[in-house]
């Protein structure tokens, strides 16, 4: 490998979450391929800052849902680093409707947020699972959604999107072992220009905010580099752990300590 320390290819890597575990693995040595679907600028910016730390970095357009664009994407990789050792799934995409209107619900909007947010990440996982393998340390980190447990969130699309990559992470792990690790991070509510980014009013999203902090055992919300803190320990730390969701929500699951009895 030409990374010092190894290298990474990270889906959706232009912006958020994805955007703060490439700076993360450069800080720590790593070559880092930013994948991104429209959001040109800020994964050249993402790229420039992974270089300031003495890093190689490359920027590769390409469009998950599409097959041939995944394979494309990996054989770039390859061709620039020499190999895979860390696939970040973080590319995502969602639907914003009234959740409880079914009639927005259609097979279209399914299948088109099922595109990104399933079919991506296994087709990027069939495709690097060569590179991976042959890497001796391989290992796929999954970017999931407390969404995916709770059954409620922007739509339904959304929700049976994050509960299908919960059981991809599973079947991956299982398929690939022992050797590539295969894990998801399951965030809550982050803050970052996410939902405001897909559709979601500011104001819709104001009060979004609002009620995850009140309901958070820890009353707060986490940031984009909390997360890519969890997926950097997943993907590249956590050595003995596969087949597993952690799960970053500020205690929103967990809810508010109850009171003390009397």
């Amino acid at each position: 490998m030409t990374g010092a320390m190894g290298v990474a290819l990270i889906t959706g890597g232009g912006t958020g979450v994805g955007a703060a575990t490439a700076e993360l693995l450069a800080r720590r040595g790593w070559s880092v391929a930013i994948n991104y679907s429209r959001s040109a600028d800020a994964a050249k910016s993402t790229a420039e800052i992974c270089r300031r730390h003495g890093v190689r970095s490359i920027v590769l357009q390409g469009d998950v849902s599409k097959d041939e664009d995944c394979r494309r994407v990996v054989a770039a990789t390859v061709e620039q680093f020499g190999g895979i050792d860390l696939l970040v799934n973080s590319a995502g995409t969602m639907q914003v409707t009234k959740f409880s209107d079914l009639a927005l619900q259609n097979a279209d909007e399914i299948q088109r947020v099922y595109g990104v947010n399933v079919i991506g990440p296994y087709q990027m996982g069939r495709a690097a699972q060569p590179y991976l393998a042959a890497s001796g340390r391989g290992a796929i980190v999954n970017i999931s959604s407390i969404s995916g447990e709770t059954g409620s969130g922007s739509s339904i699309a959304y929700v049976l999107s994050k509960g299908a990559l919960n059981t991809l992470t599973v079947a991956f792990s299982r398929l690939f072992a022992p050797s590539i690790r295969v894990n998801a991070v399951v965030p809550g509510m982050i803050d970052t220009e996410w939902f405001t980014g897909n559709g979601v009013e500011t104001e819709t999203f104001a009060g979004m905010r609002q009620r995850f902090l009140e309901a958070s055992a820890l009353g707060r919300i986490s940031s984009a580099q909390e997360i890519a803190g969890a997926v950097v320990y997943v993907g590249v730390d956590a050595t003995a752990m596969t087949g597993q969701s952690l799960t970053i929500d500020a205690g929103f699951l967990l809810g508010k300590p109850p009171l003390p009895s009397k």
